[in-house]
């Protein structure tokens, strides 16, 4: 396999689409503000090179706290380009995790999104030495700022495209001398288990998940995605950045945080990517939406919500639909799930995923009946974002799906899931000793219990720390016990106990 580092796929973009196909959208001030392939490479050439001037170097760190913009995208092609690694911070971070972030990753530069992330670093500058700028995007409301550490985008692009004037080539004899084995990436975990660790991320491991993903769900250039979960999220990163540069489509940002359900609707993306919780608010929104309706209106939900239900049962078990159910679909969508996707923004959806935790069976159930075809995806950051996922027409509520391509799976003696491929990581950022546990005799050893069933798909247990003992030595998993009994209609809520019990 021929693998392209971003940069390198990137120009190969700007090569061939030009200024015909957008990259990327963003609304601003209620209008969306369109970047072609050649801009984005422009605007990440120019930021790369006002970085070179000054004195950024392959192998070096940048940080980036910030909403999902197009400069978040530059920031971190950029930094790819001259051989250095992106370190993402969450916007919502306490000053102690940017600290511990920052100096822990050697960073030493850091792109503030705005004032909020801008006054978080100046408050702990005395404690992060080696940060020499804060690179600050939306400089509104910092006229009176005067720190010398604080530099502005726009000024770093515009030192980089005087460079650019005087040196053409120099940008394209940088970024080609990025490798596949070069770290682009340092993503820190949530640290539930003590201080986070930085996971080390390849440009290979980022091709070959992208790669992946798109041969199980192809992707064309003229597909449409939202970004709106947080950049160092490492699901935000497969799908806005790794698989959008690998098959060239169109990455939009909302507006605000606040505008997300109504940009979706704007846009109708074919891909989505969202937790639980989003698709929980949505089927809250659809039942405001029918309260609020008409009595005509709410008969024909009533009357065909249990119809899409049917067909969904259908469709899950792999059983043939009987042509009067067919039918009686038909008239479903002609009526009422048409409707409700268009409400949703959800029409034009192609490939749709939930991931981060597990969705409700109810959840699940409504979406199915609407015609949205909700797919499970699991993944850690070591894998590199997704590495299991289930396949559109062989879909278990049961399971997290099957394992990309590429990635191997096996259940260890002891029952935890392990596996190898393009896909995992390189190691922890200095902590020698988390990544020779964790990646044992080849294997990255995931932590979580597992079982493989002979069909391939695979059923996440818990966490192998959470499992129970029985007094007889017997392990069992309280959690996939407490799932099995939600599914049922008489029970609301369980919990199991049973720890060193008979």
């Amino acid at each position: 396999m021929d693998i392209l580092t971003l940069p390198a796929l990137l120009h190969r973009h700007a090569e061939k689409y030009g200024d015909t196909r957008v990259a990327i959208r963003e609304k601003e001030f209620g209008i969306w503000q369109s970047v072609t392939w050649r801009s984005y490479y422009e605007n990440v050439r120019d930021f790369a090179l006002g970085l070179h001037i000054l004195g950024f170097k392959p192998g070096d760190k940048l940080s980036y706290a910030g909403d999902n913009r197009p400069e978040g995208l530059y920031s971190e092609l950029a930094v790819q380009s001259l051989g250095g690694a992106i370190v993402g911070i969450y916007p919502d971070s306490h000053l102690d995790q940017v600290e511990y972030i920052i100096n822990h990753s050697d960073s030493i530069f850091l792109v503030a999104g705005d004032q909020e992330q801008a006054d978080k670093v100046l408050d702990i500058k005395e404690k992060c030495p080696l940060v020499q700028k804060v690179i600050v995007d939306d400089p509104k409301g910092m006229r009176r700022y005067d720190d010398p550490i604080l530099l502005y985008f726009k000024d770093v692009q515009k030192q980089g495209r005087e460079l650019n004037e005087k040196e053409p080539h120099l940008f394209e004899e940088m970024w080609r001398r990025v490798t596949p084995d070069d770290i682009g990436m340092i993503n820190y975990t949530s640290g539930t288990t003590g201080l986070p660790k930085g996971s080390m991320i390849t440009q290979k491991n980022m091709y070959s998940v992208a790669k992946a993903q798109d041969d199980v769900d192809a992707a064309e250039d003229s597909f449409e995605y939202i970004s709106f979960l947080p950049f160092p999220w490492i699901g935000e990163q497969e799908f806005g950045v790794y698989w959008s540069l690998y098959k060239a489509f169109t990455v939009n940002f909302p507006e605000k945080v606040e505008t997300v359900q109504e940009n979706i609707r704007e846009i109708g993306p074919h891909i989505m990517l969202a937790p639980p919780r989003i698709w929980e608010r949505m089927c809250s929104d659809i039942q405001v939406k029918i309260q609020d309706a008409v009595w005509i209106k709410r008969l024909i939900y009533n009357i065909f919500q249990p119809v899409g239900y049917r067909m969904a049962d259908f469709n899950l078990k792999k059983k043939q639909p009987p042509m009067g159910w067919r039918l009686l679909n038909w008239l479903g969508y002609i009526f009422l799930f048409r409707a409700l996707k268009n409400y949703l923004g959800l029409s034009s959806l192609r490939h749709v995923y939930t991931g981060g935790a597990p969705l409700g069976p109810e959840i699940f159930n409504m979406f199915q009946a609407l015609g949205v075809n909700i797919k499970q995806a699991y993944g850690m950051t070591e894998q590199t974002a997704a590495s299991i996922i289930h396949r559109t027409d062989d879909i278990r509520l049961d399971t997290v799906g099957k394992p990309l391509p590429g990635v191997e799976f096996k259940v260890s003696d002891s029952g935890e899931l392990l596996s190898k491929g393009d896909t995992i990581f390189k190691g922890y950022y200095k902590d020698p000793e988390a990544t020779a546990e964790a990646l044992r005799d080849g294997w990255f050893h995931s932590g979580d219990a597992a079982l493989i069933e002979d069909d391939g798909h695979i059923i996440i247990i818990d966490r192998m720390s959470d499992v129970m003992k029985l007094i007889d030595g017997s392990k069992f998993s309280p959690q996939l016990i407490e799932n099995k009994l939600r599914f049922s209609p008489y029970i609301l809520d369980a919990v199991v106990i049973g720890q060193e019990r008979p």
